[in-house]
């Protein structure tokens, strides 16, 4: 049974370690969570000599979790207008329409 907490822990610890980078908000503290429940897990169905491993899955666990709080906190996603983008579309509809007109005159 231990084994396989330690499977499902490590497992769970490394997808929480990479959501937590990529930018999926709080879709992190999914596997977050699911690593921090087989850690304690493990923790408890270790012996005193194994207790070194499922301490190292714990911490890293709670590290996602506080890295992840901290993103959603302190960094705010804001859309920024492109005024060029912008600039660039009014263009294109004058010469659509200057180029619209020219045919026109030519019949």
């Amino acid at each position: 049974m231990r084994k396989l907490f330690l499977i499902f822990t490590c497992i769970f610890t490394v997808l929480a370690l990479v959501f937590s980078f990529m930018p999926m908000d709080t879709l992190a503290f999914l596997p977050i969570g699911l690593a921090l429940i087989f850690s304690l897990l493990l923790l408890k169905k270790s012996e005193n000599q194994q207790k070194k491993i499922p301490k190292i899955f714990l911490f890293l666990s709670v590290l996602c979790s506080i890295f992840v709080v901290g993103k959603t906190i302190f960094i705010k996603d804001e859309v920024a207008k492109d005024t060029q983008f912008e600039e660039q579309k009014v263009k294109t509809k004058t010469e659509a329409k200057k180029e619209l007109e020219e045919i026109e005159g030519l019949e």
